[in-house]
């Protein structure tokens, strides 16, 4: 299995990511393909696939913020069931991370997530692949470290369109797994930057964004 970044549009390799996210996420999570172009392109935004025999058959997209020292998972794609893809693109993707922090002269802090909640959730087949059923990732992510920041989480809809998406949590994997607090500064920076390129914010979202402006920290709780 190779790990193969993508960085172009053309490449045939997108494509193939592309429908395999449609097939996989809900339409609300899945940005249009054309609208791929500049992220692709953006050297700070990091889109790898995991090809077998051709074919992709897992996915992983993040990116690391060396100001903040902080990485985020945008999303993890297991296409098959029994390669091992997984820990596969979990390894890769922590080696890479490290030698970003690497040559910012700097160890990370830690790794932000979105997470479905599946008692919210437990409706979406996530294409019919086991592996992404949202009971058996929130737990897998729990053994891998992530912890939720206990709030109430909405993020915009990845179609722009204003709506607020509210069955996920926000979580993070801290590099110390005894750090039981994230700064709220931290948070609210983290969130502005990454939803920066959605004009549309729903007010849901703004009115969280102002909520966690006055608190001092948020706690990690276990997922």
């Amino acid at each position: 299995m190779d790990y193969v970044r993508i960085t172009h549009i053309d490449d045939p390799l997108f494509r193939k990511m592309h429908q395999l996210m449609q097939e996989v996420f809900p339409a609300e999570e899945v940005l249009e393909f054309s609208l791929w172009k500049e992220p692709l392109e953006d050297p700070g935004i990091r889109v790898f696939v995991a090809v077998h025999e051709g074919n992709v058959v897992g996915a992983t997209e993040y990116r690391y913020y060396p100001q903040l020292r902080v990485a985020m998972t945008d999303f993890t794609i297991i296409g098959r069931e029994g390669l091992g893809i997984g820990r596969f693109l979990s390894q890769k993707r922590q080696a890479d991370l490290e030698a970003l922090a690497t040559q910012a002269g700097q160890e990370m802090l830690g790794m932000f997530a979105e997470i479905y909640d599946p008692y919210r959730v437990e409706h979406h087949v996530f294409g019919g692949v086991k592996p992404m059923d949202p009971f058996v990732r929130r737990e897998v992510l729990s053994h891998l470290g992530y912890k939720r920041l206990d709030f109430p989480y909405v993020h915009p809809s990845w179609k722009n369109d204003g709506e607020a998406v509210s069955e996920l949590d926000l979580c993070f994997m801290p590099a110390n797994d005894e750090l039981k607090q994230l700064d709220a500064s931290l948070v609210v920076t983290f969130l502005t930057h990454y939803y920066a390129i959605l004009e549309n914010k729903p007010t849901a979202w703004l009115k969280m964004i102002e909520q966690l402006r006055d608190k001092e920290t948020i706690d990690l709780l276990p997922i």
